[in-house]
């Protein structure tokens, strides 16, 4: 997901806003740090490689537990929880070709990383 948002270029800006490796936004970023506790969040510690995938790492997580499959959690992280609400109570698919776009590229990489790694992710079995 992080070669997907920035490349792993930790001071990634994209034309929406979002910064850092996972590509947060601010106001979402300070609703994690409200939600993990935190109470001086900065939009400067998006650029902090750790903090930005703690919160992007827990930001999935919300998602994965929301809607408890990976492909709409993927399409939440990028186009919007508000988007997906309101395609999945109209019985839609993904309605951005972008964020199909996305999905498809996510779950390709997670395919080559999971190749890639195998020994490493799984003990080499």
């Amino acid at each position: 997901m992080i070669y997907q948002e920035s490349k792993f270029h930790a001071h990634s800006r994209s034309s929406s806003g979002a910064i850092g490796l996972m590509q947060l936004l601010p106001d979402t970023a300070k609703g994690i740090a409200v939600h993990t506790g935190g109470s001086r969040f900065r939009v400067s510690d998006l650029d902090n490689p750790e903090i930005n995938v703690r919160y992007g790492a827990w930001y999935l997580r919300h998602l994965l537990d929301k809607y408890g499959d990976e492909r709409t959690a993927l399409a939440a992280y990028n186009a919007g929880q508000e988007n997906v609400d309101r395609w999945r109570a109209s019985g839609e698919g993904i309605a951005f070709g972008e964020t199909r776009h996305y999905v498809k590229r996510v779950e390709h990489l997670q395919t080559l990383y999971r190749r890639g790694y195998h020994d490493r992710l799984y003990g080499g079995a």
